[in-house]
Order: C-alpha cells, then sequence, then structure tokens
C-alpha cells in the first residue's frame, strides 16, 4: 500500500524535469500543453485495446498448447513437430510464450517417455527468468511417469508455493493473465495423486476442489471433466460413494461428444467399481471403454483399458486370459516408456502365472517389477499388490509364500493406518484451531464494542454521577457474563478434545478397543520389555465369502455380532481389541495357564454355536483362534539312550522365555496360522516349547512351520462347534 505523495520541488524546474530530465522543446505556451494532452489521450485510448489483443493471444496459445499435449499422449511425434514450428513462430517475439511452449514439448517427450530429453529441458529452463516452477514441474512429471508419486509430489508442491501467489485463492475465482492457472492444475493433481500414495485421501480432496475451481474458472471442459473424475476416484477411496457417484456423474455429462474423454471416464468408473468389488460393473464399464479407445485409435487408453481388464480377469478366476491381456498390453507400454504401466502389468502378470502354477516365469516377472519399482514410495500400490500376490500363493497351496507376504503386507497396511490416522488428526486439529481462532476474534470484537461502551459511560459521567454508576455496574456484569462464557467454552472445548482421543481410541463399528488403544496400554505396561499374560488372536473363517455373497453390509453385520459374542465369552478384567477387517485380539492379563484353553474353547463355543441374524438372512460363521500364554514355557528334550517319550515342561522353577510384547502377538498369530491352515473352526495354542535361550527362539519364530512339526513347538488343539451350511 502507497503513503501520501511528498513534493519536495526545488523552484525554478517545471515537474516534466524532474520526472524526465529536460524536455527536447519548450513548455511554455498553452498550445504545447494542448498538443501533449491530445497525445496522452490517444496512447491511453489505444492501450486497453492493445492490452486485450495480447490477452486474447495468450488465451489461443494456452489452447493450442492444450490441444498437441492432448495428442502427445497417442502421438508424440506429430505433437512435437507442430510444437516446434508454434515456438519458432513466437519465440522471437514473445519469450514468455516461449518459455510454456518449451515447458508443453518437455511435458510430451516425459509423457513420450523420453525422460532424459525432458530432464535437459528442465535444465534450460531452470536458467530463464520464470522458468523455476516450470523446471520443478517438469521434474515431477518425470518422476510420476518412473512410479515415483511421493517424490513427483514433493516437488509439485514447490510449484504450487510459487505459482499459487498470483492466482485467486478465494471465489469468486477470476483468472488474471498473471496467474499460470494450468500449470499450477497440473502441479495440485499432481500433490494430490502422492497425498493419496501415502494414504492422506482428506488433504488430496482439498488439493483437487482447488485444481477444479481454477479449471472451471478458465473454463476448460476437458480440465474439468478430468479432475471430477479423479476426485471421485478419491472420495471412492474415503468411503463416501454417493458424492464420487455425483462427481462421476458430472463428468460423464462433460464428456458426452467426446469419445476418447468418455472412455477415460468409463476407466475411472471401472476402478470405482473394483473398490466396491463390483467385478459385473467393473468388467462393463472396461468393456465400453475399450470398445470407444479402440475406435479413436487410442493406442496408450486401449492399453490402459487391457491393463485393467487383465486385472478383472485375474480377481474373476481367469488367469489365462489375464495374462494373455497383460502381454498384449506390454508392447504398446514399453514403446512410450510408461513404466508406471508397465509395472502394473508386469505385476498382473506375475500373479496370473502364479495361478497357473508357473512359478520361475512368475518369478522372473516379479524380479522385473521390483527393478521398476526401486525408489517407489507407493504405500497403498505396494499393499494391494502384495495382498493380491499373497491370495494367489494360498490358492495355489504355496503357504510359505503366502505366510512372508502376509506378515510384509500387514506391517505395510499398519504404516498406512497410521499415517491415515494422522492425516484425519491434523485435519481435526485444523478445524478447531480455525473454530478457536473464529472465538478469539468474536471475543475480541466483543471486547472492542465494550471499550467503547465503557468511553461512553465516563463522558456522559461527567454530567450525571448516578448514571455513571449504573452503567458502571453494567459493564461489570457483562464482563463477568463474558469470563464466565470463556470459561465454559474452554471447559467444552477441552471436553471435546477428550471425547476425541476416547473416539480415536475406539473402533467406530464395534466399539471395541482399537490398536491404538492397544499399544497404549502396553505402553503404561511396568515391564514392558517382558511380556506377560496372555494372548488370543480370531479370526473370523471365510470372511471374503461373506462380503462377496452377501454384500458388505451383511458382513458388518457379522463382524458387530461377533464383536459382542467374543465381549460376552471373556471375563470382565480382559481386554478385547479389533485389530483389524475380520481379526480380533483378547489380552487376559491374569488368566493362569490351564484355565487359558477353557477360554479360547467359550469363545469357539460363542461364536460358532448359533448363526447369525443379517438383513440377508441368518449366516452360519465360525471363527479360528491362536493362543499362548507368556512368559513362554520351555521343554525339557528327553534323555539319551531312554526309550522315546513325550517332551514334558520344565518344572516351576525353571526360567522362562521372555518375549516383547509385540513378539507375543507375533507367536499368536503363528498359531493363528496353523488353525486356519488345519481346516478352521478350531483354537491351536502354544503350550510349551524347545528354547533354552532367546535366540533358539527367535530361530524357532523365523520358521514355525518345520519347528512344529519337528517337535520343537508343543501345540494343543480345540475343535469348534459343527456348522451348518450359510
Amino acid at each position: 500500500m502507497s503513503g501520501p505523495a511528498l513534493s519536495c520541488q526545488r523552484p525554478g524546474r517545471h515537474p516534466w524535469q524532474r520526472r524526465w530530465g529536460s524536455p527536447s522543446w519548450p513548455m511554455r505556451s498553452p498550445r504545447h500543453f494542448v498538443v501533449a494532452a491530445a497525445l496522452l489521450l490517444i496512447g491511453l485510448a489505444i492501450a486497453p485495446g492493445r492490452a486485450q489483443a495480447a490477452d486474447a493471444a495468450d488465451r489461443q496459445l494456452d489452447i493450442e498448447l492444450a490441444h498437441w499435449e492432448r495428442l502427445g499422449f497417442n502421438e508424440p511425434a506429430e505433437a512435437l513437430k507442430a510444437l516446434g514450428a508454434l515456438r519458432a513462430l513466437k519465440a522471437p517475439q514473445h519469450p514468455n510464450r516461449a518459455l510454456r511452449i518449451d515447458y508443453t514439448i518437455g511435458r510430451v517427450q516425459a509423457i513420450a517417455g523420453d525422460m532424459a530429453e525432458a530432464h535437459r529441458l528442465a535444465d534450460k529452463l531452470e536458467q530463464r527468468a520464470g522458468g523455476q516452477p516450470l523446471a520443478q514441474m517438469l521434474r515431477a512429471e518425470v518422476q510420476e511417469r518412473i512410479g515415483q508419486p511421493v517424490k513427483a509430489g514433493e516437488l509439485a508442491q514447490q510449484a504450487v508455493d510459487a505459482l499459487a501467489p498470483t492466482c485467486p485463492q478465494e471465489p469468486p475465482y477470476q483468472l488474471t493473465p498473471a496467474c499460470d492457472w494450468r500449470t499450477l492444475f497440473s502441479a495440485l493433481r499432481i500433490t494430490a495423486r502422492a497425498l493419496a500414495a501415502r494414504g492422506e485421501a482428506p488433504f488430496a480432496e482439498t488439493r483437487l476442489r482447488q485444481a477444479l475451481a481454477l479449471a472451471q474458472a478458465a473454463p476448460d471442459t476437458y480440465a474439468t471433466l478430468n479432475v471430477m473424475g479423479q476426485l471421485a476416484a478419491t472420495l471412492q477411496d474415503m468411503d463416501q460413494p454417493t458424492t464420487a457417484q455425483h462427481w462421476l456423474s458430472q463428468a460423464f455429462q462433460l464428456a458426452q461428444g467426446d469419445p476418447l474423454a468418455t472412455a477415460r471416464m468409463h476407466m475411472v468408473e471401472s476402478g470405482m467399481a473394483a473398490r466396491r468389488k463390483d467385478p459385473k460393473a467393473q468388467l462393463a464399464a472396461l468393456a465400453q471403454g475399450l470398445r470407444l479407445a479402440e475406435h479413436t485409435n487410442g493406442r496408450r487408453e486401449v492399453a490402459s483399458m487391457q491393463a485393467s481388464l487383465s486385472d478383472a480377469y485375474m480377481h474373476s478366476h481367469q488367469p489365462a486370459r489375464a495374462a494373455t491381456l497383460a502381454r498384449e498390453a506390454l508392447p504398446v507400454v514399453q514403446a512410450f516408456g510408461d513404466q508406471r504401466l508397465e509395472r502394473t502389468l508386469r505385476h498382473n502378470l506375475s500373479v496370473a502365472l502364479v495361478l497357473l502354477r508357473q512359478f520361475d516365469a512368475a518369478r522372473r516377472e516379479l524380479n522385473r517389477v521390483a527393478a521398476l519399482a526401486q525408489g517407489d514410495d507407493d504405500v497403498v500400490r505396494r499393499i494391494l499388490q502384495l495382498r493380491e500376490l499373497g491370495e494367489a500363493y494360498a490358492a495355489v497351496n504355496q503357504p510359505r509364500e503366502a505366510l512372508r507376504l502376509y506378515h510384509e503386507e500387514r506391517t505395510l497396511s499398519a504404516e498406512a493406518a497410521q499415517r491415515k490416522r494422522e492425516s484425519a488428526l491434523r485435519q481435526i486439529s485444523l478445524k478447531y484451531d480455525s473454530s478457536a481462532r473464529q472465538r478469539d476474534l468474536e471475543l475480541a470484537r466483543r471486547q472492542q464494542a465494550l471499550t467503547g461502551q465503557e468511553l461512553t459511560n465516563r463522558r456522559l459521567a461527567q454530567y450525571v454521577g448516578l448514571g455513571l454508576a449504573v452503567l458502571l455496574g453494567l459493564s461489570f456484569i457483562l464482563i463477568g457474563v463474558m469470563l464466565l462464557r470463556m470459561r465454559d467454552a474452554n471447559k467444552r472445548l477441552k471436553a471435546n478434545q477428550r471425547l476425541l482421543r476416547a473416539q480415536s481410541e475406539r473402533d467406530p463399528l464395534t466399539d471395541l478397543a482399537n490398536r491404538r488403544h492397544f499399544l497404549s496400554v502396553m505402553e503404561r505396561q511396568e515391564g514392558r520389555d517382558v511380556f506377560s499374560g496372555a494372548l488370543l488372536m480370531i479370526d473370523i473363517d471365510h470372511f471374503k465369502q461373506i462380503n462377496d455373497r452377501h454384500g458388505h453390509a451383511a458382513g458388518d453385520a457379522v463382524i458387530r455380532e461377533i464383536a459382542r459374542r467374543i465381549s460376552h465369552a471373556v471375563r470382565a478384567e480382559d481386554l478385547v481389541v479389533r485389530w483389524g477387517g475380520e481379526e480380533f485380539l483378547v489380552f487376559a492379563r491374569t488368566v493362569a495357564p490351564e484355565a487359558l484353553q477353557h477360554l479360547a474353547e467359550r469363545i469357539l463355543l460363542g461364536v460358532g454355536q448359533a448363526p447369525v441374524e443379517t438383513a440377508a438372512g441368518p449366516l452360519a460363521v465360525a471363527c479360528s483362534i491362536g493362543f499362548a500364554h507368556f512368559p513362554l514355557e520351555p521343554l525339557v528334550p528327553p534323555l539319551p539312550l531312554t526309550p522315546p517319550v513325550p517332551l514334558t515342561p520344565l518344572p516351576p522353577t525353571a526360567p522362562q522365555l521372555p518375549l516383547h510384547w509385540e513378539q507375543a502377538v507375533n507367536w499368536a498369530d503363528m498359531a493363528l496360522y496353523t488353525a486356519k491352515s488345519q481346516g478352521r473352526n478350531r483354537a491351536r495354542g502354544i503350550v510349551s516349547v524347545q528354547a533354552a535361550d532367546i535366540h533358539t527362539l527367535l530361530r524357532i519364530e523365523a520358521d514355525f512351520e518345520a519347528a512344529c512339526g519337528a517337535g520343537q513347538v508343543c501345540l494343543q488343539t480345540i475343535l469348534g462347534p459343527e456348522q451348518a451350511v450359510a
């Protein structure tokens, strides 16, 4: 903001002389002033017209660049040739426009897979005035194309920080020539994909809504429908299917008349159907999209559709068709250097080969996937891939590989869940901070009004003493009321914070304690490095079939009822935790070792003795349990040169085998795996272990199945009730 103008003129000099030096002609007669005024008016009349013409030229260039960039997705050579001709035409007269053309050339090169040339052009852009954000965005595009979404997001965020101040931040969004909205739009979409890859979907939604506002203000129909599709997929990941479908429907309406855009929206539709586990809708959307893509000669869209179809056939138990489609799409993807899509195709191919029992070929594809994934930080994608591989190995009776992948996937899932919880807590904290600031502003306004009233009262007090006393009394009353309200507001805020903390440690579906609460209990436990007590890991048998056959509503009803039955089967002092999905954990701190098997038997009977009533009808449900009492009891090996006898527990004075609570959970989990592998609807408990020290215990833990077979681990089995067919 400029202040008032100050005049410090020296006498004897004309104002124009002070500003511009001595004039080239005398400025003494009125005629000269008339001529100067006329020239000034002519200049003012011409200037707006020139500015409008420049703005129209910039808009036309933006439309041309968007067209060639879109064409470059399938025909990069043709697009690069046209962009080169456009640069030769615009560069000499308009350096800023040449900068935008060079950036678009770099994007098309990245799309075509020429990463070295894109990097080279990014280095050149960085050396030019105003080119720093464009160089950062070009490097972000390269990172995303090679399958590094989080690194791409970090670079794109730097571009957002540089470009956002020149664009409108709040409605109404009126774009100015200084706002490079298209580059900012692309940067916001890349940061949204990076946040989604890190499991921070709420923050990704915020970025996408900002990008949508820019595209609608431009206005640009193709950019608008693309970001609507991305927003729909993000909201589907956030379990908001109604809102997600609303945005997808709007995107389809905007795509009418554009077959290639409609094909891309069918791709988004198929992904949303896959997330809600609706294979029929997924295959139908992909079939429609593939027909449109083939009709428009969109080679890369066809390859993308084939990749999604291979995934759909893989999950529909048609591995041969999945492998065929993946092999058909691979040459096209490799020709464009699209490492991200190549990695997806090779993963689908490896899963299909596992299901076809071609293990050597599958391992070769997995090695190629690992090479392509070097430095990848997309945790969500890695979790899905591990889950699919583990299920494939389990389906072909390869328990060792399935168990390894299962544990790796669970570790990554725990990290992603923790990150998601932290993201939600940050959003809630921001919301409360905003509310607190609003209350502070309101309080400040009221305090200011109160101060003004006090000043008025003081002026009136000079004339009416009694009125002063009354007004002062009212003022003190108002202050007291405000202080009481402030105190009440602080109390409510603290109560809400305590409630939020309690809610964050409860599972919303079952109202049981969650993993976060269990971790806090373990942290408060004395001697937490040596876990003491009993653990029972419980898993609902064939829960995925319940979801697939009867829907997620029936699955939720089963989880709630099983949680209630487990809570009734255990003692009041035992802690029941929803460990994740269909898994539960019971921590019995004071149960005796000899009573633990009775507790497991009560849970088996409580869960499986009666069907669960759901909207889809009564469902027979059973569970598998792995349990153990810690510290573990060691076994005494039989004496040599004697007839073989069973291993017996050491006397009470023998040293026990201490474990950290995380290891204890892992042992209960391994016992659960043996229960599931031996037919489910049973409990398997660890009675004792043949281990003299912690090192032996760790070796047993590394290959639990072999240790059980060798008799190093003594297990007991409790069979569950007989089940009726659901």
